[in-house]
């Protein structure tokens, strides 16, 4: 096979951080004020406004609430799980690696008696129509690690009597979310935004406001998880107040992101341009006699975190750790030749690639890629 010679012009295409957004550069930090306390005023005003920019770019619901919490998607979460849970049993969703990290956190650590887990193999979701929404219901709308999404909201009712609490950091301004359906929306600055890490954010419906308001927990709460105090909200965190102190660098960051997805039409042209990159991977991926989708189920297929295995007899001949090592080599020769960096599957994961599809990365970089990939793997296996 011949060596393509047109390279990516961003060849970061890692699943988080991602890339930034295109032009990026540090002089778009210059206006941070570093040095500040986030209690100042002029703080507190930029932390404002990336909830409120925040807010109107993704049009969630004018009565929820969103904030800045600690400890980027998985601090929002998990503030969540320990904030609300407790009074009602459970039903929980886990397809890939992160959702079972909630499995773990209900089970184990808050150890809810009466918890349905619905588990399904990397590549497939579990059954929804088996999911019992009296109860609270978690799940994550995009699963990272697998390459599996939810399809739509359609399969949760509007006349629940539980929660549901979404983990849609890698889904967010990237695919269309019926935010009606949902009662906790938690995500992070470092996904399809390009933002910087540790910074994440908590969206919280009438309904779940409703139960921090008349619902204590029996465990006891963190303070970086603590949304309430004695069935009163703090409504601070909502106002730009973080609970930890908040870095005014990754703030000025993903305000630079912020004004960058309204520059180019809002999170509708965010959506389209990760829709169109799964579209260049599928025209690719249906061509090819070596590569596939690890989900098979094109309507919940990921359009982020686009991740694929090898169906290639001489590949699936090896063991397990062998196959690692055949797609080390395949992403060691991309990185080498400057084309690819950070495209492994997911370490826990079944050996596959990942390619991130977010808006920050660019459709022409993705159609660039994919023959570097075909060549690449063409040169291991010649040379085995």
């Amino acid at each position: 096979m011949e060596k393509p010679t047109i390279k990516p012009g961003n060849t970061n295409f890692s699943s988080g951080p991602c890339a930034k957004r295109p032009g990026w550069s540090i002089e778009s930090l210059k206006n941070s004020p570093v040095g500040r306390s986030h209690r100042s005023k002029e703080c507190k005003e930029k932390l404002n406004e990336a909830i409120v920019k925040s807010k109107q770019l993704l049009k969630l619901p004018d009565n929820y609430l969103l904030g800045i919490m600690p400890g980027s998607n998985t601090g929002s979460l998990e503030a969540a799980l320990w904030s609300l849970l407790g009074l009602n049993d459970v039903d929980i969703l886990a397809w890939e690696n992160f959702g079972k990290d909630w499995v773990a956190d209900v089970i184990d650590q808050l150890k809810i008696k009466k918890v349905n887990s619905h588990l399904a193999d990397y590549g497939k979701l579990p059954d929804l129509n088996r999911v019992n929404f009296d109860n609270d219901v978690i799940f994550t709308w995009n699963g990272t690690t697998s390459g599996v999404r939810v399809p739509n909201a359609d399969w949760i009712p509007s006349d629940r009597k539980g929660l549901t609490i979404c983990d849609a950091t890698s889904g967010i301004f990237a695919m269309e979310m019926d935010y009606n359906k949902l009662d906790v929306i938690t995500w992070s600055w470092q996904k399809v935004l390009g933002g910087e890490a540790s910074h994440g954010m908590l969206a919280l419906s009438p309904r779940a406001v409703q139960r921090l308001e008349n619902h204590i927990p029996s465990w006891p709460i963190p303070k970086l998880f603590r949304i309430a105090n004695k069935k009163k909200l703090i409504k601070g965190i909502f106002e730009g107040s973080t609970i930890n102190t908040p870095s005014m660098i990754c703030v000025e960051d993903v305000l630079d992101a912020l004004n960058w997805v309204e520059s180019i039409g809002g999170s509708k042209e965010l959506m389209k341009i990760s829709n169109e990159n799964l579209n260049i991977v599928e025209n690719w991926v249906n061509k090819s006699s070596w590569i596939k989708f690890m989900c098979e189920d094109k309507n919940s297929r990921s359009s982020t975190s686009i991740t694929l295995s090898i169906k290639d007899d001489w590949f699936n001949k090896f063991k397990e750790e062998e196959q690692r090592d055949t797609i080390k080599k395949i992403v060691s020769i991309l990185k080498k030749e400057g084309v690819a960096n950070d495209i492994n599957g997911y370490a826990k994961a079944p050996p596959s690639l990942r390619i991130w599809g977010g808006a920050t990365v660019q459709n022409d970089d993705m159609k660039v890629l994919l023959p570097w990939i075909d060549w690449a793997y063409h040169s291991v296996k010649n040379n085995a």
